[in-house]
């Protein structure tokens, strides 16, 4: 069993395998489910990631409250005609990020991973990856396996609620899922993907979670498009062999404490941050009346 980083990396040592074995392992154990049936389990899982990651692009989704919709198609619209600064493939990931959080927001299916509000993250970086890399569907569903091991971790020494620790909590933990689950796909070692997972979180450390009209939905879809590059390069800077100076498990435990210094209008109350902005309030009465 594996509780912190540290207890991952080691067993991973001793056995000899990536980190998404040893949480298949711990699956199969703790479920008594055999591994295949789990591993299929997971396949299903990364369907639904796939479908709502691409939705978006073929045609515009538009949220319920009309507060967000069409941004998908829009960069992916600009990556087919228009040489973009950051690249496609940093551009591709921002759509499909954004798209899972248009059909979040439009009560599509979708996959918290960790949470709704952040879901978009995992599937844009594993499906984009995986096209960099030319892994198939099976890599993908390992990818997945490992970004959960650094999620179940987060969670039980942290949180990744927005309304216990905002969005840090949120779109960090998925940040930080994707990157570890980016490198061992890439051939990186456990203690790369640790590294990844650990840069990531200290990119977004102390981000507030302000959702306008106290909706899922802005600013929330465009921190899903940046959460998404934010694990591409927390990755690379990983597998090129650059370190956290501080441990994964320091980063999480600075998290939460972090988390649980910031003032409750900024934890997913929609009462601070540019919720309380004179535009978050005209948006809330439009949506909800006075």
């Amino acid at each position: 069993m594996y509780t912190k980083g540290s207890d991952l990396i080691k067993i991973a040592k001793e056995k000899n395998k990536r980190i998404c074995d040893v949480v298949l392992d711990y699956e199969s154990e703790r479920t008594g489910k055999s591994k295949k049936e789990i591993f299929e389990q997971m396949r299903s899982v990364l369907k639904v990631m796939i479908d709502s990651a691409n939705r978006g692009l073929e045609k515009e989704v538009i949220s319920i409250s009309g507060l967000i919709g069409g941004n998908a198609k829009k960069v992916e619209d600009y990556v087919k005609n228009k040489k973009t600064i950051s690249g496609n493939i940093i551009n591709k990931a921002m759509a499909r990020a954004l798209s899972v959080s248009e059909v979040n927001a439009s009560m599509g299916k979708i996959v918290a991973a960790p949470t709704a509000g952040s879901a978009g993250i995992l599937p844009a970086v594993i499906i984009t990856a995986a096209e960099v890399l030319n892994k198939n569907e099976d890599e993908m569903v390992e990818a997945l396996f490992t970004a959960s091991g650094i999620g179940q971790i987060i969670a039980k020494n942290a949180t990744v609620s927005g309304a216990e620790g905002g969005c840090q909590a949120e779109c960090g933990s998925a940040a930080a899922m994707a990157a570890a689950a980016v490198v061992e796909m890439a051939g990186g070692t456990p203690e790369q993907a640790l590294h990844a997972a650990a840069i990531a979180i200290q990119n977004i450390l102390g981000l507030v979670c302000d959702p306008v009209a106290g909706l899922v939905e802005a600013p929330c879809y465009l921190r899903n498009s940046s959460g998404a590059v934010n694990a591409l390069t927390s990755a690379d800077l990983a597998l090129a062999g650059i370190k956290s100076i501080i441990p994964f498990d320091e980063v999480v435990d600075a998290m939460y404490k972090v988390g649980k210094s910031l003032p409750f209008e900024l934890r997913e109350t929609a009462l601070g941050g540019i919720a309380a902005t004179p535009t978050g309030q005209k948006f809330m009465k439009e949506i909800f009346g006075e």
